[in-house]
């Protein structure tokens, strides 16, 4: 049974030119987005988000997961086309997380039908969805602040 919940996963790689995202291209639909998908039977979020991200990508627990402070609320037509959770249930949280990946090459499902790993701004602007772009913002300034961090207790 699908939990009224999704969960949203952007996979991100450090590298010595800096910070780039995995953003993937829908089979169905056509657009860019991280990996997203819904919470089965009795998941917490954190399972769902690991278990997406293997589902969709190949990457597996070894691969650390940030969770990340965004939560958006989506509409269930969007989501499930219907109203699965009783006609009350009319929107549901979508929770966020950010995933390192380690090596570059992902093992896409039939869900997306190509990646690529992009800049910041070119992971922004070719997204679709707010709530995507807000998380990617998110995630985008913890790992800038994480850097600076290092960087002056480097320096001391």
């Amino acid at each position: 049974m699908r939990a009224p919940y999704q969960v949203l996963v952007i996979p991100f790689i450090c590298s010595e030119n800096g910070v780039e995202y995995a953003i993937l291209k829908r089979s169905d639909m056509k657009y860019w987005q991280g990996i997203a998908g819904g919470g089965e039977n009795e998941e917490n979020p954190e399972q769902t988000a690991r278990r997406e991200a293997f589902e969709e990508t190949g990457l597996d627990e070894d691969c650390r997961l940030i969770p990340l402070d965004t939560v958006t609320s989506l509409p269930v037509e969007h989501i499930v086309g219907h109203f699965l959770w009783g006609e009350d249930v009319l929107v549901i949280p979508e929770y966020t997380f950010g995933i390192e990946v380690i090596d570059q090459k992902l093992n896409l499902s039939k869900e997306h039908s190509i990646y690529k790993w992009v800049s910041y701004e070119d992971a922004l602007s070719a997204l679709k969805w707010d709530s995507n772009k807000t998380a990617l913002w998110e995630l985008h300034t913890r790992l800038k602040n994480r850097d600076h961090q290092k960087e002056n207790n480097a320096k001391l």
